[in-house]
């Protein structure tokens, strides 16, 4: 191992904020506003991907793009009357103080825009233990694409070897797989253990709180002890 630092690269709704289901209503209601008819579940299977990756899953990329923008409208319009009562995953803030106690420096790596990880960060109330953010205005590609990844690491002056994600969904799997970097995965976000670790993550725990319990054992203990 080389002296570079180690990251903690951390997505944030689902996997800090409990976010995903809050997004899944305000998607599917900004797309019933536009006359479009979405199952939920088919919503919900694509929260972590940027806006523009969403649409395209939901819709298909044939799709006339030109109401895209009204829709993401609705949507970020509909979950701003969240901003001020977002629920914090169990253990989350804790889990970032004690990984930069440890010596890990934090980045999060969301596909949330302006206020909106703004309003994240203040829920999360650790500011001063997060060394970063890369957001989806920081990159061309948002998840499932790996920019978001090599960006987090940028900013956290290291390599993948010296990294682990930290995600809820198996965009964020993908992303950091791609990326060269190992990925702990959540349940937190409400996909099955099952679809996490097909995708390829290297360790499920249920929430913030599981993995803090058990992180001597964990990705993040061994790699720290590597």
């Amino acid at each position: 191992m080389t002296g570079r630092p180690l990251a903690a690269l951390l997505d944030v709704d689902g996997t800090l904020v409990d976010t995903n289901y809050l997004h899944t209503v305000c998607w599917f209601e900004a797309l019933r506003q536009a006359g479009h008819r979405v199952a939920m579940t088919d919503v919900h299977h694509t929260i972590g991907m940027g806006s523009g990756r969403l649409l395209d899953r939901l819709l298909g990329e044939d799709r006339d793009r030109d109401a895209d923008e009204a829709v993401s409208a609705a949507h970020k319009t509909l979950y701003a009357t969240w901003f001020e009562r977002l629920p914090v995953v169990e253990g989350a803030q804790e889990l970032v103080r004690t990984l930069a106690g440890r010596g890990w420096r934090v980045v999060l790596a969301t596909s949330a825009q302006g206020s909106e990880l703004t309003a994240l960060r203040k829920a999360i109330g650790a500011d001063d233990a997060i060394t970063a953010a890369t957001s989806a205005d920081d990159v061309e590609a948002s998840k499932p694409a790996p920019d978001p990844v090599r960006q987090a690491l940028e900013q956290a002056g290291t390599e993948p070897g010296r990294a682990l994600f930290l995600g809820d969904t198996v965009w964020d799997v993908h992303a950091a797989r791609k990326a060269g970097v190992d990925c702990v995965a959540l349940l937190s976000g409400g996909i099955a253990r099952a679809e996490l670790e097909e995708a390829g993550a290297v360790a499920v725990y249920r929430d913030p709180a599981d993995l803090l319990a058990r992180l001597d054992d964990s990705p993040f203990g061994r790699l720290e002890n590597a």
